[in-house]
Formats: C-alpha cells, sequence, structure tokens
C-alpha cells in the first residue's frame, strides 16, 4: 500500500504507537502512516508477526493489563527512540439486543473499546507530555452519535470513547498534547463483508479512507484541533 501527502501531511517526525494494530484497520493505519513517513510500532493481542515497513510488532499484550501495558508502551517508545503519537485502533464488535441479551455484553464492550483506550493513554501520556507536539487519536463510531436496535452495549462504549477525547483534550490543551476522534461508520473487512455479503459495499469506509483522515489529525495540518469527533460515514 503507497500514499502520498501535501508537506504539511508528512509525518516523518512521527513517531506512532497503534493498538490493535494487527487487525484490518491496524494495519491499515500503519501502512499508511509509515508511507507518510512516520515510525510505526503496532500491538495488538494477537501473537506478534512480521508487518513490513513497521519498526516493531508487539504481540501478546493485554490492555486491560496496566503492567503489561506498561512494557509495551516503553518498549514501542525504545524501538522508536521515542513516542509523540498514540492512535486507538483495539476493539470490538457485538450485536445483542438488550431483550434477551446478557450484562456480560456490556462489561465485554466496555473492556474492549473504552477501558482499552483509557489504559493505553493514560501509560503514554508521560511520554507524549515529553516530546510536544504530540497527538491521539481514538478511533470511535458512528454509533456513538445514533445506535440502531441490537447495538446499544457498543455504541454505549464508544460515546465512551467520544466523551474520553473531549475530556482529554480539554484537559491536555495547553499541555501540547491534542486529542482527537474519527467516527467511521461500517468499515470494509473480510469480518464485516463475511457478515453482511448482500451488502453494497462500495456505500462503506474503506480502511485506507478511514487511516488518511487518521493521517491527517496527526499531521501539522490538523495543529489547530482538539477535541474534535469527525464522522467519517461514506454513504451508509
Amino acid at each position: 500500500m503507497t500514499d502520498t501527502a501535501t508537506p504539511a501531511q508528512t509525518l516523518n517526525t512521527r513517531r506512532v504507537l497503534v493498538t490493535g494494530g494487527l487487525g484490518a484497520l491496524g494495519r491499515a493505519v500503519g501502512h499508511v502512516l509509515a508511507g507518510r513517513g512516520a515510525q510505526v510500532v503496532l500491538l495488538d493481542r494477537a501473537p506478534a508477526e512480521i508487518v513490513l515497513g513497521m519498526v516493531g510488532v508487539l504481540g501478546g499484550i493485554d490492555l486491560g493489563d496496566e503492567a503489561d501495558t506498561a512494557a509495551a508502551v516503553t518498549e514501542a517508545h525504545r524501538l522508536m527512540g521515542g513516542l509523540n503519537a498514540l492512535v486507538n485502533v483495539a476493539g470490538g464488535f457485538r450485536w445483542e439486543k438488550l431483550d434477551g441479551g446478557s450484562l456480560a455484553t456490556w462489561d465485554t464492550m466496555y473492556a474492549v473499546n473504552l477501558r482499552s483506550a483509557v489504559a493505553a493513554c493514560r501509560v503514554a501520556l508521560p511520554l507524549l507530555h515529553a516530546a510536544p507536539p504530540a497527538a491521539i487519536v481514538n478511533v470511535g463510531a458512528l454509533a456513538a452519535v445514533k445506535a440502531g436496535a441490537g447495538m446499544a452495549a457498543y455504541a454505549a462504549s464508544k460515546a465512551g470513547v467520544a466523551r474520553l477525547t473531549e475530556a482529554l483534550a480539554e484537559e491536555l490543551k495547553d499541555e501540547g498534547v491534542r486529542v482527537n476522534a474519527v467516527l467511521p461508520s461500517i468499515l470494509d473487512t473480510p469480518a464485516n463483508r463475511a457478515d453482511m455479503p448482500d451488502a453494497d459495499t462500495s456505500r462503506w469506509v474503506g480502511c485506507a479512507q478511514l487511516a488518511a483522515v487518521v493521517a491527517f489529525l496527526l499531521s501539522d495540518d490538523a495543529a489547530a484541533v482538539t477535541g474534535a469527533c469527525i464522522p467519517v460515514a461514506g454513504r451508509v
């Protein structure tokens, strides 16, 4: 995957950690950022594997464990010789109606979508403070704005990501760290194609398209943008 950028959008001073980096979106984000000159380390719960163009891949990382997360962020910092950007892609989805559903689903969605982002931000903040201008981009969801049937637990957790983004942006706006979120609709991934075989995928958001918005938010072109939750809806 290749990508081009204007001079203001080049990312050759960025050292970026991407959580959820071995999923379809995480890989796309990694490739787009590296294509614009960033150093990138991917972090994932899945076992590590070689991904061309990345400085490193850290596998088997549980973002629900603070010590595990801290060790991984420290290792990413070592591999890149610094850290000035964090992209929180890690997350998951479960469709389940409230009637007949389980409280465990709510706990799971909270853990994988919101708690994981909080954990990564908490651990990374001291390093980001030390390397301004720094930036965080969280991956939320358009469902955080308007949820559909069966999406209550997922949408609530992603609404939490949006509120985390806004609150953290306010905390850090005078400290050289910008915080923004992207809110995609349906992503064009192999998993979503398998789940919705009859859908018009041309209306969905391509992973590389969303990654390009993330790249913009990490670039100097977005220096005046913080606290934004940007819908990336395709034609859904």
